[in-house]
């Protein structure tokens, strides 16, 4: 009833036969490495906001940091220095740095757990829970006192 098509499709590309196509396990350790190199940035940003955390968050970095070179097969991360704050304390930066970290951990997690990385889950779930506990203390507002 139809005729068969004889020409090549509109569609195709020409000469793409010899890209060099990635892995889904190559993609997933991009991305991967992209997250927690993310969150090492904001990691090193609040260990100079945060001075009382900073021996914490350095720890933390250094476990990113690992993690990132591994991913990116042996190559390390480049980190930035931050200076450090006057104030100290949380303040409404830090709880920003705070949330978004989170959300970087939490993106790190859902790309750790589907490329089973269990050493890459259980860092990013602990950075969340370390981020997301940070933010409840500097948001928690003083009970209100009976008159």
């Amino acid at each position: 009833m139809y005729e068969p098509i004889r020409t090549k499709s509109v569609h195709t590309m020409a000469g793409t036969a010899d890209f060099p196509h990635r892995s889904r396990e190559e993609e997933l350790d991009i991305q991967l490495a992209g997250h927690f190199a993310a969150l090492l940035a904001v990691t090193d940003e609040l260990s100079g906001l945060e001075p009382s955390a900073s021996a914490e968050l350095g720890a933390a970095a250094e476990r990113l940091a690992a993690q990132v070179t591994r991913l990116r097969g042996g190559r390390p991360p480049v980190r930035a220095a931050v200076a450090s704050a006057d104030g100290g304390g949380p303040g409404t930066l830090s709880v920003g740095l705070h949330q978004r970290a989170h959300a970087l951990a939490g993106r790190a997690l859902v790309v750790a757990a589907s490329r089973a990385d269990t050493a890459g889950a259980i860092l990013a779930a602990e950075r969340m829970d370390a981020h997301a506990a940070a933010v409840a203390a500097a948001t928690t507002e003083p009970a209100l006192t009976a008159r």
